[in-house]
C-alpha cells in the first residue's frame, strides 16, 4: 500500500511539474486550470499519504507545497497567512531561555565537572573553527568556478528590482553611512535590512557575555544565556549540597515542563511552515527565481558539496550512524529550512539528539554554543555572496585579496545571528569593509529568502552533527 502511494505521489509530482513548466514556457498551449488542477491533485496525494503516515515530518512536507500553492493561486490570502509562521515565532522564543538554562545546568552542575567543561568548549571552538573555515573556502571555489555575477548591470546609486511589478519591488540606496534597503510590498514599506554597523575584535568579545539577563533573553541572545548559564552551573558546584540539591530538582522539573511545551507548539508546524511558505509565494512569487537561478544554484551545490565532503566523511570516521542520524535530525532540519530560523528547530533539536543517544550535558552545551560559532551554510554563503558583489560591480579579485576576504569572515561571521536573513548585516558590513560597492546587496535580496533556507538548514545540520562528533571525541554516547 505504502509502495502504490508512493508511486502515485511520484507520478502526480511529474505531471503537474511537467504541465507547470510547458505552460509558463509556452511549449504548449494550455488553459491555466489544466496546470493548477495537476499541481491541486499531487497535493491532495500527498494528504492522503499524511493522513496514512501520521508524520509530522511529512506533514510539513505537506504544509510546504500546499503553502506554495496557495501563495501561487490566491497570493492575497497566502500573503496573510503569515499571522501562523509569527505566532509560532512569538511561542518559540519563550522556550528557549528556560530550555537552555535548565538543561545546560543541568548537564555542568549535575552530571559534569569544571574540567570537563573546559575540555568540551576547546574542542567545540576547535572544531568549529576548523569546519567553518572549510565551509568558506567552498563557497569561495563555488562561487569562481560559475560566475554568477558576471555581467550585472551596474545601477548606479540606486536599483529597484521587480519580481512582481504589481506586489513586490526592492531600493536600496547608497551612502557613505552604510546601506539601507527598503522592501515594498504593495503600498507598504517595510526596512529590512538596517544599517550595518562595523564591531571590531572588542565588540565581538565584549557582545558574547551579558550586562542583564532578562535583556539577553528578551533579545533571544542565545550566546549570553549559555555563557549565564555555564556561570550559574559553576556557581551551584560551591554551594552547600542542600541548596545544590534543592536548585537541581527544580531546573529538572523545569526541563521535563519545558519539553512537554515544545511537544505542544510542535504541533502547531505544518500550520507555521504552509504560513510562511504561502507569504513568500503571495508576496514574491515563484518569478523570483529567474532573475538569479544561477547564483541560486550555486549556493545549494557549494551546500551539498560541503556535506559529502565534510559531513559525510565524517560520520564514517567515527562511526556515526548515517541512517539513524538522519533520522533524529530531518525534523528539525525541515522546519529550519521552511522557516529560514534555526531558533525554531532548536527546541527540537536538543530533544532529538538527546533521544540519538548525545548525552544531554554535551548537548545543551555543543548546540547552542554552535548557534554563534558553527553556521556552517551562513559562512558558506558570506563568502560566495561577497565575491558575487566583486563580480557584479566588475572589480577583479585577486587570489590574496579573496583570502583576505575570507580570513575577516572567519570572525565576522561568529556573530551572525541565528535568525532569519541576519547574514545580510554581516555581508553588508564586509562589503563596506573591503571597499565594494553595496548596490549588488539589493539584487541578491530578491532571492535571498530562497538561499536562507537552505543555508539555515545546514546551520542546524551541521550543529547536530558537531553534538556527536563532541561526544566521541569524548569518549561518550550511545548511538
Amino acid at each position: 500500500m505504502n509502495k502504490n502511494l508512493t508511486i502515485a505521489a511520484f507520478i502526480a509530482f511529474t505531471v503537474a511539474f511537467f504541465l507547470t513548466v510547458a505552460h509558463y514556457q509556452q511549449w504548449v498551449a494550455l488553459p491555466e486550470i489544466v496546470p493548477t488542477a495537476a499541481r491541486w491533485i499531487f497535493i491532495g496525494v500527498l494528504g492522503f499519504i499524511g493522513f496514512k503516515k501520521n508524520d509530522m515530518t511529512f506533514w510539513i512536507l505537506v504544509s510546504m507545497f500546499l503553502g506554495a500553492e496557495i501563495g501561487l493561486d490566491f497570493p492575497a490570502v497566502g500573503s496573510q497567512l503569515s499571522i501562523f509562521s509569527k505566532i509560532f515565532m512569538k511561542l518559540i522564543k519563550t522556550i528557549i531561555a528556560p530550555l537552555l538554562i535548565a538543561t545546560l545546568v543541568l548537564g555542568i552542575a549535575g552530571h559534569s565537572n569544571l574540567k570537563q567543561v573546559g575540555r568540551m568548549g576547546l574542542k567545540s571552538l576547535i572544531y568549529f573553527e576548523i569546519v567553518t573555515t572549510v565551509a568558506l573556502v567552498i563557497g569561495l571555489v563555488a562561487i569562481n568556478w560559475t560566475q554568477a555575477g558576471k555581467g550585472i548591470q551596474n545601477p548606479n546609486t540606486s536599483v529597484a528590482i521587480t519580481a512582481r511589478a504589481d506586489q513586490f519591488n526592492m531600493k536600496i540606496d547608497s551612502s557613505a553611512k552604510g546601506i539601507k534597503v527598503k522592501t515594498f510590498y504593495g503600498d507598504k514599506q517595510v526596512e529590512m535590512v538596517p544599517p550595518p554597523k562595523k564591531e571590531g575584535w572588542m565588540d565581538i568579545v565584549l557582545h558574547i557575555f551579558p550586562e542583564n539577563i532578562a535583556k539577553s533573553i528578551a533579545e533571544a541572545q542565545v550566546l549570553q544565556v549559555v555563557v549565564f548559564a555555564i556561570l550559574f552551573a559553576i556557581a551551584m558546584m560551591f554551594v552547600s549540597e542542600g541548596h545544590k540539591h534543592t536548585m537541581l530538582n527544580f531546573l529538572e522539573a523545569l526541563a521535563e515542563i519545558m519539553f512537554r511545551f515544545t511537544d505542544i507548539i510542535m504541533k502547531m508546524a505544518p500550520f507555521a511552515v504552509g504560513g510562511a511558505i504561502a507569504s513568500t509565494v503571495g508576496e514574491m512569487g515563484v518569478g523570483i527565481l529567474k532573475n538569479l537561478s544561477i547564483l541560486v544554484l550555486t549556493l545549494y551545490g557549494a551546500l551539498a558539496v560541503f556535506v559529502l565532503v565534510v559531513f559525510v566523511p565524517l560520520m564514517l570516521w567515527l562511526k556515526i550512524p548515517i541512517r539513524k542520524f538522519i533520522q533524529h535530525v530531518s525534523e528539525p532540519a525541515t522546519l529550519a529550512f521552511a522557516t529560514s530560523s534555526s531558533e525554531s528547530a532548536l527546541p527540537m533539536a536538543l530533544r532529538n539528539m538527546e533521544a540519538f543517544g548525545v548525552p544531554r550535558k554535551i548537548v545543551s552545551f555543543v548546540l547552542p554554543t554552535g548557534y554563534s560559532f558553527n553556521l556552517d551554510g551562513s559562512t558558506l554563503y558570506l563568502s560566495l555572496a561577497s565575491i558575487f558583489v566583486a563580480q557584479a560591480a566588475g572589480i577583479d579579485l585577486s587570489w590574496s585579496q579573496q583570502l583576505l576576504i575570507v580570513f575577516s569572515l572567519m570572525l565576522t561571521s561568529k556573530g551572525v545571528a541565528g535568525v532569519s536573513r541576519a547574514s545580510l548585516v554581516i555581508l553588508a558590513g564586509t562589503c563596506s569593509q573591503f571597499g565594494l560597492p553595496d548596490w549588488p546587496i539589493a539584487i541578491i535580496l530578491g532571492v535571498d529568502v530562497l538561499m536562507d533556507m537552505g543555508r539555515t538548514a545546514t546551520n542546524l545540520v551541521g550543529n547536530c552533527l558537531a553534538t556527536a562528533v563532541i561526544a566521541r571525541w569524548e569518549g561518550e554516547g550511545d548511538f
